[in-house]
């Protein structure tokens, strides 16, 4: 268990070394990364639905390493928020060799069901919103091209709390869970702060799977004193976890991730980590530049 705290943005040393390493010219992928857009079957709650699904593969074959990405939430219908696709993790992340899986949980976007609203059960939360993950994870490992040895879960924001809800239940292959600050808040009139702590503590108290978490200074849902709270209920509890404390990013770290200045910052850790649990960091490909 370890915290790391961090100001400003980083230099990438790890990734200049990897990318030195090749004698000649990488493959190039196109901008586009294979991008797939699945209906996954799903039976929630009693329902039958359909979770709509983006995929990133690199060329060939595989078996491919996976990165299993959850969304946060906007404000509003959970209806009317768009795909997501995160752009700027996928290429990273397709860069490596990896596949990258976004589903769209329950009652978000082009996914059936509706959206569990229980804020202030934060544990409960997590829990309602990774069983949409787990379609998904179940759907991924059938496939040929996923190497079910090899996989990694993330999330930011709301998306975090469900990595986390997920990486507790310490499923077959899971490697390792990356957090971009998560949690979930609440307009409601209740502790939901306190609620995101005990949440994060009984997580932690049943999770064996290392995870590394990223909370800035100015994140404007969860600050750097939630985010420490959390985190030593977390560690407290036996989980194992970094938490990377950075400073301030733009107006709001809260969506550091999503942006390509915030990979100077995610990115070197990220990187220590994955090699850490035995995972591939080595860049294999060149993502052709979208026009």
């Amino acid at each position: 268990m370890q915290t790391r705290y961090r100001q400003g943005l980083a230099t990438l040393p790890l990734a200049a070394a990897c990318a030195a390493a090749h004698a000649g010219p990488l493959p190039v992928v196109d901008a586009r990364m294979g991008e797939q857009v699945v209906a996954i079957p799903a039976k929630i709650g009693g329902a039958d639905i359909t979770l709509q699904t983006t995929i990133y593969k690199p060329p060939g074959d595989g078996p491919f390493p996976v990165l299993f990405m959850n969304h946060g939430k906007n404000g509003g219908d959970a209806h009317q928020q768009p795909r997501a696709r995160y752009p700027v993790i996928s290429r990273e992340f397709v860069k490596r060799g990896y596949a990258v899986v976004i589903p769209m949980r329950q009652g978000f976007a082009g996914s059936g069901g509706t959206y569990v609203n229980s804020h202030c059960q934060a544990k409960l939360n997590g829990e309602d919103q990774a069983s949409s993950l787990y379609f998904a994870m179940a759907y991924a490992m059938k496939q040929p091209w996923a190497d079910q040895q090899h996989v990694i879960i993330a999330g930011q924001s709301h998306g975090g709390l469900t990595a986390i809800a997920a990486g507790s239940h310490n499923i077959s292959g899971v490697q390792g869970v990356i957090n971009f600050a998560g949690g979930v808040n609440s307009r409601s009139h209740c502790n939901w702060q306190a609620a995101l702590v005990d949440a994060f503590k009984a997580y932690g108290a049943v999770s064996t799977t290392p995870s590394i978490w990223f909370y800035g200074a100015n994140d404007q849902h969860f600050g750097p004193k939630l985010a420490a709270e959390m985190y030593a209920a977390y560690t407290g509890a036996g989980g194992k976890a970094q938490l990377v404390a950075y400073g301030p990013f733009k107006r709001d770290a809260h969506s550091m991730s999503s942006s390509p200045d915030g990979v100077a910052i995610w990115l070197p850790e990220t990187t220590r980590f994955l090699q850490g649990v035995g995972m591939p960091t080595e860049i294999k490909y060149t993502i052709k530049e979208s026009r």
